[in-house]
């Protein structure tokens, strides 16, 4: 199984689909970032961007995106979720929910170009 299809086979419950706000279709994230759609499955299994199923479809949440570009420090953070043990679903729901210490939600943080920290809090997940 590719990364692309472990990637985009998690279930998503309707709360964490709520707090992702807009989603984008593959087509459309290729269209932001003016990449080709080749580009975007690479950019899926080599785990830069997170997909998830929705209706049947893999979809990336809209926030991922920003300027045109992936938000910085989002490839690491995935990383680091996943090697916490976090499956594609909590990793969302980590990134989507409030953090009084952040303040904010690490999405938000990472589009702050405030990744430093997120990135310290993915971390100590691990232990």
């Amino acid at each position: 199984m590719t990364q692309l299809h472990a990637t985009v086979e998690s279930a998503l419950d309707p709360h964490t689909d709520a707090l992702a706000g807009e989603w984008l279709s593959l087509q459309q994230v290729t269209e932001r970032l003016g990449i080709k759609p080749g580009r975007t499955k690479q950019l899926l299994a080599e785990r830069r961007l997170l997909a998830i199923r929705r209706d049947g479809r893999p979809m990336v949440p809209a926030a991922f995106i920003k300027d045109g570009q992936v938000i910085k420090g989002l490839s690491g953070t995935l990383t680091l979720l996943s090697d916490a043990g976090f499956d594609d679903v909590e990793t969302l729901r980590w990134l989507f929910t409030a953090d009084d210490t952040l303040p904010g939600t690490p999405v938000q943080a990472l589009s702050e170009n405030r990744g430093t920290e997120v990135r310290r809090r993915a971390q100590a997940l691990a232990f």
